[in-house]
């Protein structure tokens, strides 16, 4: 096997996608516009507390403020779907390594529990309930619902919370913890916070956290699907004149433009204090000065004939081999800046199994008919 084969069984070997699962569309029956139903259930003072739509594709509503010198107030709403909703504090974004409230109504009698845990992973043995790092006020957390809407409410005892971020989290739907150990949600989202402004962006202003999610997702449809795609018709389907070259332009330049949006939406995202982001955005200028060559090459592509065509067919091959490496290597990064699950790398796993598993095959096939590449 020739270079541009092991090329493509390199990228094989380090692809892996984001996780893309769409929103939960519910009905919302707590807003900031109303006062907070529950207040007389709740055993401190919520009269004062900022109000915020913190995810509003799972109508999450976030009260919090601060009532005395030393204490934080915090009241998270959300529509009760037979699981456990949270509010996690991070210092830089990450659900790794985070503090987290949760709670739920038990379905045995409709007892509310609410309990801190400490984030050390994905996996519920990971995250054990009763530990973490948040200066809770005794006796003030609860979980109570009415109206089919969850209240969660807690204290924290400090002068001023020092997490950077909130966390929030749903569990998956009509799935309860078993011995106060959490399933893992089914869906998270993040926002930075200035609690003495009492603003939030991100996930809080309800559009952050999709455009995250269509950052992700146009960045790997573009350079992780589509340009490999476009590279296997110009190796193999040659015979298929002029249709492989219609095709191969067609499917790059669709692969292309997804990824400059993506990239343009990845630049709007608010990236304070997240870990590996500096690296993640440089290797996305690097793909697009990439991408953008590629455009250049295709308007001075030599004739066939011509002596410097060699040199052209380097620089087109290679140059276009080192975007789609890079872009799938940055798909690994951003997978660990957005702390995904690991459900849908598995699908593009399985993307990528295959179209390896389509390169050897019409490679081999080619290989024994003595087609010639060149």
């Amino acid at each position: 096997m020739d270079r541009e084969t092991n090329s493509c069984l390199f990228v094989l070997l380090i692809g892996v996608l984001l996780s893309f699962s769409p929103p939960y569309v519910i009905s919302q029956s707590d807003s900031c516009s109303s006062a907070l139903a529950v207040s007389d259930l709740i055993p401190f003072n919520t009269s004062s507390l900022y109000c915020t739509n913190a995810w509003s594709s799972q109508s999450f509503i976030l009260r919090y403020g601060k009532n005395g010198a030393n204490t934080w107030s915090f009241v998270l709403s959300a529509p009760d779907r037979g699981t456990y909703i949270a509010i996690g504090f991070s210092s830089n974004g990450k659900m790794d390594g985070s503090s987290t409230m949760a709670g739920w109504i038990s379905s045995n009698g409709g007892t509310g529990v609410a309990k801190q845990y400490y984030l050390g992973g994905y996996s519920s043995d990971s995250c054990p309930p009763d530990q973490g790092s948040l200066p809770l006020v005794a006796n003030t957390s609860l979980i109570v619902s009415q109206s089919s809407q969850l209240y969660l409410a807690f204290q924290l005892n400090t002068q001023m919370p020092q997490w950077s971020h909130l966390i929030y989290a749903v569990g998956p739907s009509g799935s309860l913890p078993s011995n106060n150990y959490l399933p893992e949600h089914s869906s998270k989202a993040s926002a930075s916070v200035d609690y003495s402004a009492g603003t939030l962006s991100g996930a809080g202003s309800g559009s952050s956290f999709n455009k995250a999610r269509w950052h992700g997702l146009l960045v790997a449809l573009g350079w992780g699907i589509l340009m490999p795609v476009g590279i296997m018709m110009a190796r193999y389907f040659k015979k298929y004149d002029p249709f492989w070259f219609y095709a191969h332009i067609s499917i790059q330049g669709a692969g292309f433009v997804l990824g400059l949006v993506g990239i343009i939406i990845g630049f709007s995202l608010n990236d304070d204090g997240v870990n590996n982001v500096d690296v993640h955005k440089a290797i996305g200028i690097i793909i697009l000065v990439f991408g953008a060559l590629q455009i250049k090459a295709f308007f001075i592509r030599p004739v066939k004939t011509s002596k410097i065509r060699r040199y052209w067919n380097w620089y087109h091959h290679n140059i276009g081999r080192a975007a789609v490496i890079l872009g799938i290597v940055n798909i690994f990064i951003g997978l660990d800046i957005a702390s995904e699950s690991t459900g849908w790398t598995v699908a593009y796993g399985i993307f990528l199994a295959l179209w390896g598993l389509s390169c050897i095959f019409l490679e081999v096939k080619s290989w024994m008919a003595g087609r010639d590449y060149q």
